[in-house]
């Protein structure tokens, strides 16, 4: 089943975007639930986004040091066996 991994929230006191410094992961390889996929970064911070799921990457959305993403955009599509 495909599943949209989606920019999450970034907290409170957080801006409702960041761009994207570069995948841990590429197309075709696996991905444990909490595992890192990406790193994130805004003015302030430079964070890791886990996945939320497990699965194999089949599409990534965003590229590297791209424009900005905001919180909801998909970012990338994996494969998983089950929905969350």
């Amino acid at each position: 089943m495909r599943y949209e991994f989606k920019l999450p929230e970034l907290g409170d006191d957080a801006p409702d975007h960041a761009k994207l410094s570069f995948w841990y992961k590429e197309v075709g390889e696996d991905v444990d639930k909490d595992e890192a996929l990406c790193e994130m970064f805004t003015d302030k911070a430079t964070f890791d986004v886990p996945s939320d799921v497990s699965g194999k990457v089949l599409e990534i959305l965003v590229e590297e040091e791209e424009t900005e993403v905001k919180v909801g955009d998909v970012i990338a599509v994996l494969e998983v066996d089950e929905a969350p």
